[in-house]
Protein backbone atom coordinates (compact mmCIF):
# COMPACT_ATOMS: atom_id res chain seq x y z
CA UNK A 1 0.00 0.00 0.00
CA UNK A 2 2.64 2.33 0.83
CA UNK A 3 4.12 2.11 -3.12
CA UNK A 4 0.90 3.15 -4.15
CA UNK A 5 1.36 6.31 -1.66
CA UNK A 6 5.10 6.53 -3.25
CA UNK A 7 3.91 6.43 -6.72
CA UNK A 8 0.77 8.73 -6.56
CA UNK A 9 2.73 11.46 -5.04
CA UNK A 10 5.63 10.60 -7.64
CA UNK A 11 2.70 11.20 -10.09
CA UNK A 12 1.53 13.99 -8.77
CA UNK A 13 5.48 15.80 -8.90
CA UNK A 14 5.24 14.60 -12.48
CA UNK A 15 2.11 17.66 -13.02
CA UNK A 16 4.07 20.04 -10.90
CA UNK A 17 7.51 19.86 -12.76
CA UNK A 18 5.91 19.93 -16.12
CA UNK A 19 3.86 22.74 -15.11
CA UNK A 20 7.00 24.76 -13.64
CA UNK A 21 9.31 23.74 -16.65
CA UNK A 22 6.34 25.28 -18.85
CA UNK A 23 6.47 28.12 -16.49
CA UNK A 24 10.00 28.43 -16.77
CA UNK A 25 10.32 29.52 -20.28
CA UNK A 26 13.04 27.38 -21.51
CA UNK A 27 14.87 27.63 -18.46
CA UNK A 28 15.40 31.17 -18.52
CA UNK A 29 13.53 32.13 -15.43
CA UNK A 30 15.09 31.29 -11.77
CA UNK A 31 12.05 30.41 -9.40
CA UNK A 32 10.05 27.77 -11.78
CA UNK A 33 13.60 26.39 -12.79
CA UNK A 34 14.43 25.27 -9.45
CA UNK A 35 10.67 24.06 -9.26
CA UNK A 36 11.18 22.12 -12.13
CA UNK A 37 14.83 20.36 -10.70
CA UNK A 38 13.45 19.89 -7.57
CA UNK A 39 9.87 18.07 -8.13
CA UNK A 40 11.50 16.45 -11.05
CA UNK A 41 14.17 14.43 -8.50
CA UNK A 42 11.71 14.06 -5.71
CA UNK A 43 9.61 12.35 -8.41
CA UNK A 44 12.23 10.10 -9.58
CA UNK A 45 13.08 9.55 -5.78
CA UNK A 46 9.56 8.33 -5.21
CA UNK A 47 8.87 6.70 -8.11
CA UNK A 48 12.37 4.62 -7.06
CA UNK A 49 10.78 3.81 -3.80
CA UNK A 50 7.41 2.48 -5.39
CA UNK A 51 9.50 0.32 -7.75
CA UNK A 52 11.21 -1.51 -4.76
CA UNK A 53 8.03 -3.85 -4.58
CA UNK A 54 5.65 -2.95 -7.64
CA UNK A 55 6.49 -4.23 -10.68
CA UNK A 56 8.65 -2.25 -13.29
CA UNK A 57 5.44 -3.04 -16.25
CA UNK A 58 2.95 -1.35 -13.62
CA UNK A 59 4.97 1.60 -11.89
CA UNK A 60 6.54 2.92 -14.76
CA UNK A 61 3.22 3.23 -17.19
CA UNK A 62 0.81 4.53 -14.15
CA UNK A 63 3.71 7.63 -13.17
CA UNK A 64 3.51 8.34 -16.92
CA UNK A 65 -0.02 8.16 -16.95
CA UNK A 66 -1.03 10.19 -13.76
CA UNK A 67 1.77 13.10 -15.28
CA UNK A 68 -0.26 12.64 -18.94
CA UNK A 69 -3.90 12.77 -17.21
CA UNK A 70 -2.59 15.56 -14.62
CA UNK A 71 -0.85 17.90 -17.55
CA UNK A 72 -3.69 17.71 -19.90
CA UNK A 73 -6.13 18.63 -16.83
CA UNK A 74 -3.60 21.34 -15.78
CA UNK A 75 -3.45 22.82 -19.51
CA UNK A 76 -7.02 23.15 -19.91
CA UNK A 77 -7.57 24.26 -16.33
CA UNK A 78 -4.84 26.71 -15.80
CA UNK A 79 -3.16 27.35 -18.65
CA UNK A 80 -6.63 27.72 -21.58
CA UNK A 81 -5.52 24.94 -23.51
CA UNK A 82 -8.58 23.83 -25.59
CA UNK A 83 -10.25 21.07 -24.31
CA UNK A 84 -11.23 19.25 -27.58
CA UNK A 85 -13.64 15.88 -27.69
CA UNK A 86 -10.77 14.13 -29.16
CA UNK A 87 -8.36 14.79 -26.40
CA UNK A 88 -10.65 14.53 -23.64
CA UNK A 89 -11.46 10.74 -25.25
CA UNK A 90 -7.94 10.19 -24.89
CA UNK A 91 -7.27 11.21 -21.62
CA UNK A 92 -10.46 9.11 -20.43
CA UNK A 93 -8.37 6.13 -22.55
CA UNK A 94 -5.11 6.97 -20.58
CA UNK A 95 -7.27 6.94 -16.82
CA UNK A 96 -9.33 3.47 -17.96
CA UNK A 97 -5.65 1.97 -18.59
CA UNK A 98 -4.39 3.65 -15.25
CA UNK A 99 -7.44 1.71 -13.75
CA UNK A 100 -6.83 -1.37 -15.24
CA UNK A 101 -3.41 -1.63 -14.46
CA UNK A 102 -4.13 -1.08 -10.49
CA UNK A 103 -6.71 -3.61 -10.89
CA UNK A 104 -4.15 -5.99 -12.71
Amino acid sequence: MLAWIYLLLAGVLEIVWALAMKQSDGFTRLVPTVITITALLASLVLLALAMKSLPLGTAYPVWTGIGAIGAFVVGVLLLGEPLQALRAGAAAMILAGLVLMKLA
